[in-house]
C-alpha cells in the first residue's frame, strides 16, 4: 500500500480572519489571527471592510446582551472615563447604536448648580442609577472629582481624600444591591490627543467639544497622568476593577472594548425569535378619503 499523503493545513487568506468563541461570559467573537485593524500593509479599504463586519456582529452580541439584562431583571452601570479626546464618546455611540433607548441610558452630567454642590458628592450620580431590566452608561461620572476636580483645584484637599476613603466603599454597596459596575479608562498618547484636539479645531461640526478647560488640560500632562495613576490606585477593587483601553486608534478600541465588555457578563441568548410577517387582511376602506395635498404643509424636496 502506498504511503499515505499528510494535510496540509489550509492557511487563511490574506485580509481574511477566522473566528472562534470566547468560553468567558458569554459567546464572543474572537480573533484567531491577527486582527488586519493593527497591520499597515493591509488596504485602508480592507480594514474598513473588517471594522463594519465585525461591528455588525458585536452590536448583535449587544442586542442579546440587553435582552438578557432585562430577562434577568438586572442593573448594568459602566462607567467611561479618561483624558479629553480620548475617544469615550465614539465607543459609548457604538455601545448605544443597536440598543433600546428606553433600556439604556447615557448620563452625562454638566457642572454642579450651586445647589448641588452642597450635596453629599455621590447624591446628583445616584439619581441616574439604572433600575432592573436597565443599563447606565455615564460619559464621565463621579471620578470627575479624582480627575477634573483635583488637577483644576475645583476641589480641596480634604474633599478628595474624602472621596478616595467613600468611593470603594460606595461602590461596594451598589454591588451588594446587585448592581454591576464595569469601569473603563481610556489611554490616549499625548501626540495623538494633540492631534485630535487641532482636527477639532479646524471642523466647524466638532468645535463644541473643545472648552477653555480642554485648552487647559494640554498644559497639565503630568498632573492628569498623576491623578490617573492615583486614582487607579486607590479605586481599583476587586467588585469594581478598572479596565484601561488604549485608544490612540479609535476603531481598535471601539471593537476592543465591546468585545470585553460581552466577556465579562454571563448573558444568554433569550432575544425573541425571527417573526414571520403574516399576510395582511383586506381593510374596509369604505368611507376614507385622503384630504387634498395643497392643504399639507410638505417639506420641500431640495435633494
Amino acid at each position: 500500500m502506498g504511503k499515505k499523503k499528510k494535510a496540509k493545513a489550509r492557511k487563511p487568506a490574506a485580509g481574511k480572519t477566522q473566528a472562534a468563541r470566547l468560553t468567558l461570559g458569554a459567546a464572543v467573537p474572537e480573533m484567531l489571527t491577527p486582527s488586519p485593524l493593527g497591520d499597515p500593509k493591509v488596504k485602508k479599504k480592507e480594514r474598513n471592510k473588517f471594522y463594519e463586519r465585525e461591528l455588525r456582529r458585536l452590536h448583535i452580541e449587544l442586542v442579546k446582551l440587553q435582552e438578557w439584562v432585562k430577562h434577568e431583571g438586572r442593573k448594568v452601570v459602566l462607567l467611561f472615563e479618561g483624558r479629553d479626546a480620548a475617544g469615550k464618546g465614539g465607543v459609548i455611540k457604538r455601545i448605544v447604536e443597536p440598543l433600546n433607548p428606553r433600556n439604556c441610558r447615557v448620563v452625562a452630567l454638566g457642572t454642579p448648580t450651586e445647589r448641588q454642590k452642597t450635596q453629599w458628592y455621590f447624591q446628583r450620580y445616584t439619581a441616574e442609577l439604572p433600575a432592573a431590566g436597565e443599563m447606565t452608561l455615564f460619559d464621565r461620572s463621579w471620578y470627575n472629582r479624582a480627575g477634573v476636580e483635583r488637577v483644576m483645584g475645583f476641589c480641596t484637599d480634604a474633599e478628595y481624600w474624602e472621596f478616595v476613603r467613600s468611593c470603594p466603599a460606595f461602590e461596594r454597596m451598589l454591588v451588594r444591591s446587585g448592581v454591576t459596575i464595569v469601569k473603563y479608562w481610556f489611554s490616549v498618547s499625548d501626540k495623538e490627543q494633540e492631534r485630535r484636539f487641532k482636527s477639532r479645531v479646524e471642523d466647524p461640526t466638532k468645535r463644541w467639544k473643545l472648552s477653555p478647560m480642554d485648552m487647559e488640560s494640554r498644559n497639565r500632562w503630568q498632573a492628569y497622568s498623576r491623578a490617573k495613576d492615583d486614582m487607579l490606585v486607590h479605586t481599583d477593587t476587586v467588585q469594581a476593577r478598572w479596565y484601561v483601553v488604549n485608544s490612540d486608534d479609535k476603531k481598535r478600541a471601539h471593537l476592543n472594548c465591546i468585545a470585553h465588555l460581552l466577556s465579562l457578563l454571563p448573558y444568554k441568548d433569550v432575544a425573541p425569535n425571527k417573526m414571520k410577517l403574516p399576510k395582511r387582511k383586506p381593510e374596509m376602506r369604505e368611507g376614507y378619503a385622503r384630504p387634498p395635498l395643497e392643504i399639507q404643509n410638505f417639506v420641500p424636496e431640495i435633494y
